[in-house]
């Protein structure tokens, strides 16, 4: 009888323990059990070729695969490190731990109130999966999540990171988009004008027929340069508009009626073989002259309109030098 109820005694004592196992790894830390409403993660991104984001304030987002890219909302070329960071979260992404029941419904409730909605479609617009990015937790190391379809939330987190992981599915408007002020094959440039209507002289024209560059004055009052051409300047010149990234896009700051009523500083337009034309606008934004009188200015950022689109941005002028040339930069200098 005493052996039996020492055994009995030792079941309970295992079970207990098992139970109490159970519980403390099952909600306290990673899961082992990959349940379906906490498969978050898709670990080949490639399969994935658009992604629909939606918020609570009317902010929606249609990201679709092109080539090597993504366009934003079917229009713009997508930012690639917003990117990056976007598709990093949703193939990285998976179960810190099981919330407990007390904390369940506020989760809930939140994610009704301020969740974000993902989408995520592979060929033939076929819905991978879809579910809901909530807030952080209290020590901000996981992220709420919940599938949809399912009553249990989940806190989520990238392995060995500590950080919020919302604010990568958060992104909204133009800090969706490319940068990328100039980005173009020199290769296929043709013609290329730049102006500026404070020093005249300054101004040009590059034209590209066949495989040979001309180099003229802008105006027809500029006299033009009769030193020799320095060949491989056209060349040179060229690789500038490889890759000019603006610092920022600024579509809506309030002074932009104003700003571009100015006489700009430049004014830079670009064609190339397909007869595509992008023109540039600058205006001064940043002096880095003590005395703004004191020529020749020289700026720090310009504030540039950009033609088709339409769009403001922010630009260094340690970025775009390389394309402000001046006519006489084609030409040997004999003085020297």
């Amino acid at each position: 009888m005493k052996q039996t109820n020492k055994f009995l005694f030792i079941l309970l004592f295992l079970l207990a323990g098992a139970t109490a196992a159970f519980f403390y790894f099952g909600r306290n830390s990673k899961s082992t059990i990959e349940g379906w409403d906490r498969a978050f993660k898709v670990e080949d991104v490639t399969s994935i070729q658009k992604i629909f984001l939606a918020d609570r304030r009317d902010n929606q987002t249609t990201l679709e695969r092109s080539g090597d890219g993504w366009i934003y909302n079917g229009k713009f070329p997508a930012n690639p490190n917003v990117m990056k960071s976007l598709l990093e979260a949703i193939s990285l992404v998976e179960l810190q731990y099981i919330p407990p029941a007390s904390a369940t419904q506020p989760m809930v409730e939140d994610l009704a109130s301020n969740g974000i909605k993902v989408e995520l479609y592979g060929k033939k617009d076929k819905l991978l999966k879809t579910y809901y990015v909530g807030g952080t937790t209290p020590d901000e190391r996981g992220t709420i999540m919940i599938m949809e379809g399912s009553n249990q939330p989940y806190v989520t987190q990238i392995p060995n990171m500590v950080g919020a992981l919302r604010v990568r599915y958060a992104v909204t408007g133009d800090l969706w988009r490319d940068k990328s002020l100039f980005l173009m094959k020199p290769e296929d440039i043709t013609f290329v004008s730049v102006e500026y209507p404070k020093m005249k002289n300054r101004s040009f024209v590059l034209s590209k027929d066949g495989e040979a560059f001309s180099v003229r004055p802008f105006y027809e009052v500029t006299p033009a340069i009769t030193n020799p051409y320095k060949n491989g300047s056209a060349e040179n010149y060229l690789q500038g508009f490889k890759g000019i990234i603006a610092e920022a896009f600024e579509n809506d700051n309030p002074l932009r009626d104003t700003i571009v009523q100015r006489l700009p500083f430049s004014i830079i337009t670009v064609r190339t073989k397909d007869n595509a034309e992008q023109v540039v606008r600058l205006h001064p934004a940043i002096s880095k002259n003590a005395d703004m009188n004191d020529p020749p200015p020289v700026y720090e950022r310009y504030l540039a309109e950009v033609f088709p689109n339409n769009d403001f941005m922010l630009v260094q002028d340690r970025n775009i030098t390389r394309i402000l040339w001046g006519y006489d930069f084609f030409y040997i200098d004999e003085s020297k």
